[in-house]
């Protein structure tokens, strides 16, 4: 791969030449042979030609969203001089799809070059095939050839998103932006009620912890502590002041995602007062509005309350994981390709041995039997939710036009015991997920190296770690791309996506689109090229030319790794694009009795 493309503007005009032609193909093929609203364009279609005659207070009461999707559309066509027609409205999404790759490839950039360390207008490829990618999207992109609220509803939460990293490069966010974000955020809302989870509790709780760090307090060298109440005492005294637990995930261990927990929990209590004057009353408004909303409508849902009622459903949280895998199987292969590596590895290293002490030595680690520690306690768990928690909803059995019917029908459905056998499959999955978020784990002397403590004052640094800091300094704005993003950031990614999924009794694949999106942006570069570096990396460490080589090779070999994965990933998004494109448009069927007698004239189609 080459040097990265130079230009933002050329990075957006990349996306949209990719994405948009693509977007307009599919509209052309879906209203040539669907040229009738389908599904739930039939609830959408006609309410939104309602608002394009003026008849603002007309409402379809089986219409769960709020109308954003037919706002916007109107101020679309009227813009453009349109008329309301089916395939002018189903066209909407085309522009949609394209800006959402645009917003996507622009997140993307700012989350590994933040605003406030802007190091030059360069974007790189594999950037700008990440935002590609997003609009690619199977799940997404489906839907920007009809009138769904899905494409939309994404594109509004990444602007949300987008201007959510510019107010993390500020100490202190302007009163505009404020107001902006305000604005944003009850935007937000009249697209999908959900959203509030993700434009408050995830952008507003990563606000939140951004304002903990801001703090910045003088660090000072650990005391000499001898029991167990000094070393609580000074470490909340350390965590009051903003001095939180946050490390790489790339080198998060259990104890450090509770600790990670526990620091910003007390850091938060401790400078609440700070926190609300600084950051948080345009969140707080925007969380007060859908109160509001909840308290006005009696619910959640605008209409066809009976069929949505909000039920506690942790199995969701077990069904995303496999979803995840599917959709961005190219990510996993470099971790299993790593995982298999390192096997090898280690067997070879023990049979030179010529004893299993080598291989014993070698495998069995406190960090094999943490894994495997957790991995049977998530598995205990998971067989409980399988147990107590599994709901299948009237509409999952009733609608064959869904794929989720058929997986259902054949997997969980299809004997008792099966249920229970997918929960390891569920694990391996989540794990998976977890490992590409860590991205490429680089070597070094020790754990405590890596992590760059509060506690420790810079004094304390010796001459040629001074040094180091110095060489490396320079690199490390090129390397943003490769670091994993911090605990917090994927705890509160968890927890935005639990609260957004637990309590939908109804298993749809669009529900998994926004946690896919953030996930997927925060998913490091390194995933990409770990087991080649990692093996580029395992040659005999006796050869020390060698070693000073690969030091100082040049970035472009990583690059192409990572370019190679991502358009892998293209690939895998285009196939599957193609084939339920192709299923859609070419497989209609009709609703048939036992019998064989008609139940319905229309066509049907399968979708997601």
């Amino acid at each position: 791969m080459s040097a990265p493309m130079r230009g933002s503007v050329f990075g957006v005009f990349i996306a949209l030449s990719c994405v948009t032609p693509l977007a307009l193909s599919w509209l052309s093929v879906v209203s040539e042979n669907v040229p009738a609203p389908y599904l739930d364009e039939v609830f959408h279609i006609p309410q939104a030609q309602v608002y394009c005659q003026g008849r603002y207070y007309d409402w379809d009461d089986k219409i769960t969203t709020p109308p954003g999707l037919y706002i916007s559309t109107i101020i679309y066509n009227k813009l453009l001089r349109l008329q309301c027609t089916v395939y002018n409205l189903r066209g909407f999404n085309v522009i949609v799809i394209s800006l959402t790759s645009v917003l996507a490839l622009i997140c993307r950039t700012r989350l590994i070059q933040p605003p406030q360390k802007p190091t030059s207008r360069e974007i790189p490829t594999r950037d700008i095939v990440t935002g590609i990618n997003l609009g690619l999207f199977p799940v997404l992109f489906f839907f920007s050839g009809l009138y769904y609220t899905d494409p939309s509803s994404t594109l509004v939460v990444l602007l949300t998103y987008a201007n959510h990293l510019t107010r993390l490069g500020t100490k202190r966010p302007s009163f505009l932006n404020d107001v902006y974000t305000l604005i944003l955020g009850i935007v937000a809302l009249t697209f999908r009620q959900t959203n509030i989870f993700w434009v408050v509790i995830y952008m507003g709780g990563l606000e939140v912890i951004h304002a903990i760090k801001t703090l910045a307090p003088e660090p000072v060298e650990i005391p000499k502590l001898q029991t167990l109440s000094e070393h609580i005492k000074f470490y909340a005294w350390r965590y009051s002041l903003g001095d939180v637990h946050d490390v790489s995930l790339s080198l998060a261990q259990p104890i450090d995602v509770i600790l990670c927990v526990l620091s910003i929990g007390i850091a938060a209590v401790s400078n609440l007062p700070t926190i609300l004057r600084k950051i948080l009353w345009p969140h707080g408004i925007v969380l007060a509005a859908f109160g509001g909303f909840v308290a006005w409508n009696g619910g959640v849902v605008l209409g066809d309350k009976s069929n949505h009622v909000a039920t506690i459903h942790l199995a969701q949280l077990l069904y995303i994981w496999p979803f995840f895998a599917f959709f961005s199987a190219p990510l996993f292969i470099p971790q299993l390709l790593n995982l298999a590596f390192m096997m090898y590895q280690a067997m070879t290293y023990g049979l030179r041995q010529k004893s299993l002490t080598g291989l014993v030595t070698r495998v069995v680690s406190l960090r094999v039997a943490t894994t495997v520690l957790l991995s049977s306690g998530a598995l205990a768990v998971a067989l409980l939710i399988v147990r107590f928690n599994t709901i299948i909803h009237p509409f999952t059995l009733a609608d064959n036009r869904h794929y989720v019917f058929y997986v259902f029908r054949y997997s969980i459905l299809r004997a008792w015991w099966i249920r229970y056998a997918l929960a390891p499959i569920y694990i391996v999955c989540a794990w998976l997920c977890w490992a590409v978020l860590q991205g490429l784990q680089k070597p070094s002397p020790s754990r405590q190296d890596r992590i760059q403590s509060p506690f420790i004052s810079p004094s304390q640094k010796t001459p040629s770690q001074s040094k180091e800091d110095k060489q490396s300094q320079g690199s490390n704005e090129a390397d943003a791309a490769v670091e994993s993003p911090p605990t917090s950031t994927v705890l509160m990614l968890l927890v935005t996506t639990t609260l957004s999924l637990v309590t939908a009794p109804l298993v749809e694949p669009r529900y998994f689109i926004l946690p896919w999106v953030f996930w997927r942006l925060l998913v490091p570069t390194s995933s990409a090229s770990s087991f080649l570096q990692l093996a580029s990396q395992s040659s005999s460490p006796s050869d020390k030319n060698a070693k000073i080589s690969k030091r100082s090779s040049p970035d472009s070999s990583r690059r192409s790794n990572d370019a190679s994965v991502l358009f892998l990933e293209t690939a895998w998004f285009l196939i599957i694009n193609a084939v339920t494109m192709y299923i859609f448009i070419t497989r209609p069927f009709y609703w048939r009795a036992p019998d064989g007698t008609l139940q319905d004239e229309r066509v049907q189609r399968f979708m997601w």
